[in-house]
């Protein structure tokens, strides 16, 4: 990453930060409720806060679109934390719960779940249908993301 400033959304009062990318690595916290901008843990988040993830922050996003009643998403849930522990700070990683956002699943055309999207500066680049291992979540976004 360049010199250049990022805006990252907190994860906790859903403020702007402006960070410097190259302190990406360095466990900021937020300006405003100075808590830390990454848990390495995927965000539980409503319509509200994924769009404004997707549309203010400057990282890519990559969503779990799924259900509490889903066997396979429930499965896949373990392997998404690992995942967002290896892919953050580059990568912020949410849920959807499509029952309780069913908006966001009629949106974006959810038809089965789990299912992995990756969007990069606001623009849906890669999809996968199907619970898969943490490795495999870490490489999909990896072979996804512009200039990896």
């Amino acid at each position: 990453m360049t010199d250049t400033q990022l805006h990252l959304v907190c994860p906790h009062c859903a403020s702007i930060n402006r960070l410097p990318a190259q302190r990406l690595e360095q466990n900021p916290n937020c300006g405003r409720c100075h808590q830390p901008l990454f848990a390495a843990q995927p965000l539980a988040v409503d319509t509200a806060a994924f769009q404004r993830h997707l549309t203010r922050g400057e990282l890519p996003v990559l969503v779990d679109f799924w259900a509490p009643w889903c066997g396979p998403c429930k499965a896949m849930a373990p392997a998404y934390a690992q995942a967002a522990a290896q892919l953050e700070p580059y990568v912020r990683l949410v849920k959807v719960n499509t029952d309780e956002e069913q908006s966001l699943g009629a949106q974006f055309n959810i038809r089965s779940i789990p299912t992995l999207a990756l969007f990069v500066g606001g623009r849906e680049v890669a999809r996968q249908a199907g619970a898969v291992s943490a490795g495999d979540i870490v490489r999909w976004t990896r072979q996804h993301l512009p200039g990896r």
